[in-house]
């Protein structure tokens, strides 16, 4: 499964989650979704926007957990 890392970067760089979000000008719904791993995509060019405001790469941005791709797999 992959996750989106943006609160664990945001706690590191000391910036909150409404920051973020305001930064963003997307719905609250929306944007609250994207940041607790509830969607199923994410544009480029939003990870584009993230990686400009968090300072990062996609590398940072996301991470893979195999056990759980393979168990939800089967």
């Amino acid at each position: 499964m992959v996750k989106l890392n943006v609160l664990e970067l945001l706690k590191k760089q000391g910036r909150s989650k409404y920051w973020l979000y305001k930064q963003l000008g997307m719905s609250y719904q929306n944007f609250n979704k994207m940041v607790c791993n509830e969607t199923q995509s994410i544009k480029l060019e939003r990870i584009e926007t993230l990686c400009m405001l968090l300072n990062c790469t996609p590398n940072d941005l996301f991470s893979i957990n195999w056990e759980q791709t393979d168990a939800s797999n089967n």
